[in-house]
């Protein structure tokens, strides 16, 4: 009888883990058929699109010119480093000023001093040496903005006359460019659109609404970025040809096709 009894449990509990593996097992399957139709779908809405890219150009003369004039001063103390620097400034910006810039088109944008050493030998037989504080350096730097560009030359020429003895950074740039990126921006819509239109018709489907956009540009608007040489004394400015600036717009559209 007791025999029987444990024979009875043993088979009670072979059922039980038959069963709770067999849950295990289908509880497995359903995960991996999910995962498989989730994968399934995700690769479907990948395929189901398409991505043009085209570029919109605008052509446009420069209105603004842009460059800095700095002064260096060099003197044994601080103070009349400083002194003779400000009263060399003052004078550049008197010059600039005669010229027809206004105030809010000059802006400091950098100021320093700096000690200056030399290295002394002690001796000839024993070159040790040790460095020697000899005076300090100003700099001072002067960001201007000119809007009459035929007058670029003079303004150049007015600031080194009056003191500044580096020149640098020319730039002649588009003061809104907002406007013309505007119009590259719609020029690259424009032709995205065709090449999508043409090529679905190429692949026999239909576009049926906009994934994503995203635009890159480029406005390049530099002519020259030094002119170290004094032209104190050299008679007329030098001239200054503007050319023409290059606005570029490329966009990128991703179309929902069926």
């Amino acid at each position: 009888m007791e025999e029987f009894q444990k024979e009875k449990i043993i088979s009670r509990c072979g059922s039980f883990y038959r069963g709770l593996v067999s849950i295990l097992i289908l509880f497995l399957i359903v995960i991996t058929v999910s995962t498989i139709l989730d994968i399934q779908s995700k690769w479907t809405e990948t395929e189901n699109v398409i991505t043009v890219s085209d570029t919109g150009l605008v052509y446009a003369k420069p209105d603004l010119g842009l460059f800095t004039a700095t002064v260096v001063t060099e003197a044994k103390t601080v103070t009349e480093a400083m002194s003779t620097n400000t009263e060399k400034m003052n004078a550049v910006i008197a010059a600039i000023k005669d010229q027809g810039v206004e105030e809010k088109d000059l802006k400091t944008i950098s100021f320093n001093i700096y000690p200056r050493y030399e290295w002394h030998d002690k001796s000839a037989y024993y070159p040790t040496g040790e460095r020697v504080l000899v005076g300090y350096e100003v700099r001072q730097s002067l960001q201007v903005k000119i809007r009459d560009l035929a007058k670029i030359g003079s303004v150049i020429q007015a600031a080194t006359d009056s003191g500044a003895n580096q020149v640098s950074d020319l730039k002649l740039t588009i003061d809104n460019q907002d406007i013309l990126k505007a119009q590259a921006r719609e020029e690259a819509i424009t032709k995205a659109k065709t090449k999508a239109k043409k090529l679905a018709e190429q692949l026999g489907v239909k576009l049926v609404g906009i994934s994503s956009f995203s635009e890159s540009g480029e406005v390049p608007h530099f002519v020259g970025n030094e002119i170290t040489k004094s032209l104190s004394g050299a008679g007329e400015g030098p001239t200054i040809e503007t050319g023409e600036n290059k606005i570029e717009v490329t966009v990128h559209i991703t179309y929902k096709i069926k």
